[in-house]
């Protein structure tokens, strides 16, 4: 257990927090070039709030949704305390930037981003007081390109660089691990970075590292928008799009940390369930047709590899 020696300054977590979801939006809204985020603010009873901002149905965004929440209260749900039982029944503070990106264009692929900082107060009884940080990045393509995957990953190692050789594998090895669907066997993408109680490093650096995240999402992002966002597609990449965005939906509501966590702690559940995609489909016993880019999607992408040199011709 670390974030037990240096005092933690939330308020200057708080601020840069605003700041990002300020920074994300106005990007987003330049990329689309059509619609503008609308907001809601919210509260909750048990303490806190947030911010809820949704873009819909731009020229590039069928919806993309960019929540800045932070909450507080005297005591943790189920949902956090189940692999820290230390911290039952204190008080504590969440605070954090996501968001999620559903784009039309079947060939953008749909992203995600978490930024995320957590303290529990110290007991009465003298139990130090607990802070940690968390998020990550990940990247759900529905069509393959080699290049846009190396490119993704190639921004994920660049953030990591400053903290050490090991900070990227380890974070990206635990990235293959969350974002997986266990029943399907595959991987909800081809994920990127994922870190979760890291206060090892101590508060300054840790929190630097939680910045550089935050940059490293929009410039990894953005440019592959720009390289996909005008093929032209046609109904059948339109239907496979929405079948694989039933995957998206399986893993949100069944292995999903934050969701489940937002709903146990009283949060808002429009605000929690704003990564859901707006239209999706099920379809039983379907499969890609052989050699088709479906197939090579499902053989080739939906498992942990390393993606840095990916696609590459040998030599």
């Amino acid at each position: 257990m670390a974030g037990l020696s240096d005092e933690p300054d939330r308020q200057a977590v708080h601020a840069h927090l605003l700041e990002l979801q300020d920074r994300i939006c106005m990007a987003l809204e330049e990329a689309d070039g059509r619609q503008r985020f609308g907001e809601e603010r919210w509260e909750r009873e048990g303490g806190g709030g947030g911010r809820s901002r949704i873009l819909r149905d731009g020229a590039v965004f069928e919806q993309a949704g960019v929540g800045f929440s932070r909450i507080h209260g005297a005591g943790l749900p189920a949902a956090a305390t189940a692999h820290r039982p230390d911290l039952a029944g204190r008080g504590f503070e969440a605070t954090g930037v996501s968001a999620v990106l559903h784009p039309h264009n079947p060939y953008v692929p749909t992203a995600h981003m978490n930024v995320r900082f957590f303290a529990a107060d110290k007991t009465w009884s003298g139990d130090d007081a607990v802070w940690w940080f968390g998020g990550g990045f990940d990247l759900t393509p529905y069509y393959p390109f080699a290049d846009d995957v190396r490119a993704w990953h190639q921004q994920a190692r660049q953030a990591c660089e400053p903290f050490g050789p090991d900070v990227y594998p380890r974070f990206k090895r635990w990235c293959d691990d969350y974002f997986y669907l266990r029943h399907r066997g595959e991987t909800r993408g081809i994920g990127g970075l994922f870190f979760d109680d890291l206060a090892e490093w101590g508060f300054p650096r840790c929190f630097e590292f939680l910045r550089r995240v935050g940059d490293a999402f929009l410039a990894a992002y953005l440019p592959i928008v720009e390289r996909r966002r005008g093929i032209p597609f046609g109904d059948r990449e339109r239907q496979f799009q929405l079948y694989r965005r039933g995957r998206y939906v399986e893993f949100n509501l069944l292995y999903d940390r934050g969701t489940l966590f937002g709903l146990q702690s009283g949060g808002r559940t429009d605000s929690i369930l704003m990564s859901l995609p707006p239209v999706v489909r099920w379809q039983v016993g379907w499969h890609p047709e052989p050699g088709s880019p479906e197939e090579r999607l499902e053989r080739d992408f939906l498992h942990p590899r390393d993606w840095l040199t990916f696609g590459e011709p040998p030599g």
